[in-house]
């Protein structure tokens, strides 16, 4: 990896797009630390620590400007949603998935509807805060006028990160939006480590300290190799392609195969799972909830930050259901991202077939056989992921930890995707080189 970072800054182009990113993640960073005209800084602060680890991982997306309410509190959570939204869209609506399989003019339409839809969310999520929350001191004066600057002022904040991430796709490196996811997330950390030093290393004795930080980082290491092996970790199934005359030569005859990797959803089950956990844990923290009444319990049982702690083992039952939930949203994303029966029926078409397996419905059977099986090995691999470190933050009392299991795998995952960019640009200069002597 820092061989490859070593080359890429010896070639021209490359070394630009990283210095413009680098300047972009910059005025991000900048960005965050603006306040919003008219806001109480301090009551979303408050209201974390009420909600407790329920909204962790959104702040840690947010790079902790959620928390403290700058210009770019809503990051860019909008586009995310919207993403996945158009994307559940086209498989729902023929008519998009007309357009997504219509090549690059159809992609780039589809990417507008995308815009718009995040405009619209980021207007319909900062009309909800201002006016919701604004009676509650959120605003200093709950008037028309500090409502409206709030709206405006966190929609363009959201819709500024929007550009600024395709403005690092064109002309920086890698994927601008999960560039920013990425860099959001690595903010936090500094706090989690302060957070980790404060309850197991400060104010122990020299050798408890020192053991105590070399388990934290072997658990660390562990936890991001076991994500890179689980990221690239696949199953590869052989592809046979027949021969066929063309003029007077026989053509075809190659061996292929069908990659299908075992973490095929990725994070977005975590991501599913988390949200659907903490909205209820959110709209009982915006009406007070009695936490002493029957409904205050059940959301004591669907917060995170009271799962596997040993004085109320009761509301672990909330783990319970967070698996389950986890497990279902691998199986439910993969089916809507990889359809057997049509990549059974274009192998058809292109003269393909698995060895021992007849073409068409045959083939399709047995991959979506195979592919229930993967799904099952990556969904208990990415629980444990997901939920080591709430095991982590419940049995040893660390409580406001963003940089969680979903966090490590966004991280790798991104980082292993900019460093493959990079290569892959190396090598188109090093092809054009090759072809210009």
């Amino acid at each position: 990896m820092f061989q490859t970072i070593r080359n890429a800054f010896k070639v021209k182009e490359i070394r630009k797009g990283l210095l413009y990113t680098f300047m972009m993640l910059v005025v991000i960073r900048f960005g965050s630390q603006l306040p919003i005209p008219g806001v109480n800084p301090t009551y979303f602060k408050n209201f974390f620590e009420q909600a407790g680890d329920a909204l962790g991982f959104f702040n840690a997306m947010t790079g902790s400007s959620f928390e403290n309410m700058s210009v770019l509190a809503l990051s860019i959570t909008p586009y995310i949603t919207s993403s996945i939204i158009m994307q559940l869209l086209t498989i729902a609506i023929p008519k998009l998935e007309e357009m997504q399989k219509d090549g690059e003019d159809g992609r780039k339409k589809i990417l507008e509807y995308t815009r718009y839809v995040t405009v619209g969310l980021a207007l319909l999520q900062s009309s909800a805060m201002a006016i919701g929350f604004g009676r509650q001191g959120f605003l200093i004066d709950y008037n028309a006028w500090s409502i409206i600057i709030a709206i405006c002022c966190m929609t363009a904040g959201s819709a500024f990160l929007m550009w600024i991430g395709e403005q690092i796709t064109e002309k920086g490196v890698g994927n601008g939006i999960s560039i920013v996811l990425l860099f959001n997330i690595i903010s936090s950390v500094p706090n989690d480590g302060v957070t980790l030093f404060t309850r197991f290393i400060r104010g122990k004795k020299v050798p408890v300290a020192v053991i105590s930080a070399i388990i934290i980082v072997a658990i660390i290491i562990a936890m991001v190799v076991y994500v890179i092996i689980l990221n690239d970790a696949e199953r590869r199934i052989p592809v046979q392609y027949s021969k066929k005359m063309q003029g007077r030569k026989m053509v075809g005859g190659q061996s292929s195969h069908i990659p299908l990797k075992v973490n095929t959803a990725g994070v977005m089950p975590v991501i599913f799972a988390s949200s659907i956990m903490s909205f209820p844990v959110i709209i009982g923290q915006f009406l007070n909830v009695d936490y002493s009444t029957i409904g205050g319990k059940i959301l004591m049982v669907l917060s995170s930050s009271n799962w596997l702690v040993p004085e109320r083992p009761i509301y672990s039952i909330g783990l319970v259901i967070y698996i389950v939930l986890l497990i279902l949203f691998a199986y439910f994303y993969t089916s809507i991202t990889f359809n057997p029966l049509e990549v059974a029926n274009n192998m058809k078409k292109q003269g393909g077939f698995i060895p021992g397996i007849r073409p068409g419905k045959p083939t399709s059977d047995y991959l979506n056989k195979i592919l229930n099986y993967i799904v099952f090995i990556g969904a208990v691999a990415l629980t444990v992921v997901a939920v080591l470190p709430i095991a982590f933050s419940g049995i040893f009392s660390v409580s406001r930890i963003s940089f969680s299991g979903t966090s490590l795998i966004i991280i790798v995952s991104v980082v292993l995707e900019t460093i493959k960019s990079i290569e892959s640009k190396m090598l188109v200069r090093n092809y054009k080189g090759f072809l210009n002597d």
